[in-house]
């Protein structure tokens, strides 16, 4: 049976029902728990978002809050890990990335690697990131391609409340490594979701919406828009084709290429930096992989920049519906021979 959940709360609930179905499931990181279990409270705020508010109270014993530092929490995942356990840890902004890094690209993502396949490492490192929240520059980044980049480690993109409850699911039942990315401006909206646990199985594209002319590929926040562009394209007569694919690594390169075939012409979104970016990579797939199109394919980006914090500038500088639609019409421009 499904009902209207917010993307919020289909995590916390996944969650919820990972620990309650599987006791080696823990969660810890900064304010997870926030002060329950104190004299305060009031103070068990569930995180900087409240994300995991009401966990404490259910499972007093694997709900933890750590000290403010990025690296042990990374580290005592990784140790939990391999010792039987399956952490569920916040890097509370994905910007943090810097301070821990080292503990998740050159250990957890090596273990299986390093020791010939003998050991697992089924860890989930949940994250917020990307702009439109107003929180600035140093906590307003969407930086999942670095991640990507790391053989290891799985990725994880979702765009709606019904993905986030399955692919997290999956991510703390997977024996690797997954960073888990979270987009903030998403946390409020809202969609249909099962009360019944389900997987959204890793490295599976969804095709959000059917369509002949020409394949936009966006991820996280950028899939709802790549939607608002596409029905007003609709108007005009053409027929958008929206692949979401929902992980970065693994990448369901077949779904997208099998789109591009159909439709001929390609734009991809992305709101993470234009330059060695996932947007660039998901295009240099389409050219090296993919058919002869109709024409050169699009890339919308945000500019090389930081995320301003004014919130004209932070509207400017994400691509939007608009941006889409002008990319996808210049692909149905006739091209020179």
């Amino acid at each position: 049976m499904a009902r209207t959940l917010s993307y919020m709360k289909a995590i916390n609930e996944a969650l919820a029902q990972e620990m309650d179905r599987d006791p080696s499931v823990v969660v810890f990181g900064e304010d997870v728990a926030g002060g329950a279990g104190t004299s305060q409270p009031m103070d068990a705020w569930g995180g900087v978002f409240g994300l995991t508010k009401g966990l404490w109270e259910k499972f007093p014993d694997r709900v933890l809050d750590t000290p403010i530092s990025e690296s042990a929490i990374m580290g005592a995942a990784a140790g939990a890990a391999v010792s039987g356990l399956r952490p569920v840890a916040e890097l509370m902004f994905i910007d943090f990335l810097g301070v821990c890094f080292d503990q998740i690209f050159n250990q957890a993502a090596k273990f299986r690697y390093m020791f010939g396949g003998k050991t697992r490492t089924p860890m989930v490192v949940r994250t917020c990131y990307g702009a439109g929240a107003g929180a600035a520059a140093q906590h307003s980044q969407t930086l999942y391609n670095i991640f990507t980049n790391i053989p290891g480690l799985k990725v994880v993109v979702p765009s709606s409340p019904y993905d986030a409850k399955g692919l997290l699911t999956a991510a703390i039942r997977d024996d690797d490594p997954v960073i888990f990315c979270e987009h903030k401006a998403l946390y409020g909206v809202r969609g249909e979701v099962p009360t019944e646990l389900y997987e959204v199985p890793l490295g599976q594209a969804n095709v959000v919406r059917e369509g002949t002319d020409v394949t936009v590929v966006a991820l996280g926040q950028m899939v709802p828009r790549a939607q608002r562009a596409a029905e007003a394209l609709q108007g005009e007569g053409v027929g958008v084709e929206v692949v979401d694919p929902r992980t970065t690594s693994p990448l369901d390169e077949a779904t997208i290429l099998a789109s591009v075939t159909r439709t001929g012409r390609c734009v991809v979104v992305d709101e993470g930096y234009p330059r060695c970016g996932m947007g660039t990579d998901l295009v240099s797939l389409v050219a090296t992989r993919g058919p002869r199109l109709r024409a050169p394919i699009g890339l919308v980006t945000p500019p090389h920049t930081p995320v301003p914090f004014a919130h004209v500038l932070e509207e400017a500088y994400l691509p939007g519906p608009d941006e889409i639609a002008a990319a996808v019409r210049t692909t149905l421009e006739p091209v020179d021979a």
